[in-house]
């Protein structure tokens, strides 16, 4: 069956958070809950799918394949869409066969799955690497790793006018920046393709070296866009999925403090580095921020040692 375009456009809420860091540092908070759009198409996922669904239907397409590792959350909202919206997905995923909350979501959810091992992983940005998967797949259309691409950045553009919408529910008459966890970079160069007025500070989730500046920059020359305002900081501690003790500690006091659910990949590793950032002086005292909570609650039910489960409402 081809792909349908889902008539769905969900808002999130966009809340104060109150920490006693951010008091001593005189920066005032708030968070636009993405994680609360939906219990399984939850944070930006879904923002950067929906452009390619559009695409996808357009072409009669009959489904979508994409990457990701064991605990992704983009290949989880693409397994998630796939069910609810009925088409089929296939996802190719990173290292060996492993069982994870996130794999036995994928599997119940319908997904077809292959594993690549980590060199064929790291094949998918040879040119060629998809010939034969939609050869093996026809009808399907590719969806790049975590959304990444074009499309997906100007799924994200909406969020600046979802979080704009609400600022008189906070006294707000105007805020300073954005700050957000950055693995792709594909919603930070979405922030900007939307408000070409403020600074978009990034979290690198990832260390420097995987290239998201780099990505950032090309998809804001495919938009035409010059001029944007954005600085990436080394969030990442040591690299990608590294989880220590201190930011254990961070979450379950943040969680605790502001009831705000974090993850050790993205979105609490960006909360500990505004803290930082605060800590070292590096914002002037008044400045106002939008933390885009963009979801990622996957990887906590394994890394943190939850029994949480954070795919059914």
């Amino acid at each position: 069956m081809a792909i349908r375009v889902p008539d769905w456009r969900p808002q999130a809420p966009l809340q104060r958070i109150h920490l006693d860091w951010l008091d001593a540092a005189g920066v005032e908070l708030a968070c636009l809950r993405l994680d609360l759009i939906d219990p399984l198409l939850s944070g930006n996922k879904w923002f950067k799918l929906s452009p390619y669904l559009q695409q996808a239907a357009a072409d009669g397409a009959q489904g979508l394949i994409s990457l990701g590792g064991a605990h992704s959350n983009h290949l989880h909202a693409l397994a998630a869409a796939g069910q609810r919206f009925g088409f089929a997905t296939v996802g190719l995923l990173r290292g060996e066969a492993q069982r994870t909350p996130t794999v036995d979501d994928l599997q119940a959810l319908g997904m077809q799955l292959h594993w690549l091992g980590y060199g064929g992983y790291r094949a998918r940005h040879q040119a060629d690497f998809w010939q034969p998967w939609l050869a093996r797949y026809p009808g399907f259309q590719a969806v790049g790793e975590g959304g990444l691409g074009l499309p997906g950045a100007e799924g994200c553009r909406g969020l600046v006018a979802m979080a704009q919408a609400q600022l008189a529910d906070l006294d707000w008459p105007d805020f300073d920046a954005w700050w957000l966890a950055a693995g792709t970079g594909t919603t930070l160069a979405g922030l900007l393709l939307g408000d070409s007025r403020r600074s978009v500070f990034g979290a690198l989730a990832v260390p420097a070296s995987h290239g998201v500046a780099a990505q950032v920059a090309a998809l804001l020359g495919q938009a035409g866009v010059s001029g944007a305002r954005q600085q990436f900081i080394d969030a990442a501690r040591g690299g990608f999925a590294r989880f220590d003790q201190a930011l254990r500690q961070f979450i379950l006091e943040t969680e605790q403090a502001a009831g705000l659910p974090l993850d050790p990949l993205y979105t609490g590793k960006a909360l500990m580095a505004l803290r930082d950032f605060c800590a070292n002086g590096q914002l002037v005292r008044g400045t106002r921020l939008i933390f885009i909570h963009t979801g990622g609650l996957q990887g906590r039910r394994a890394l943190m040692g939850t029994n949480t489960d954070y795919t059914q409402g």
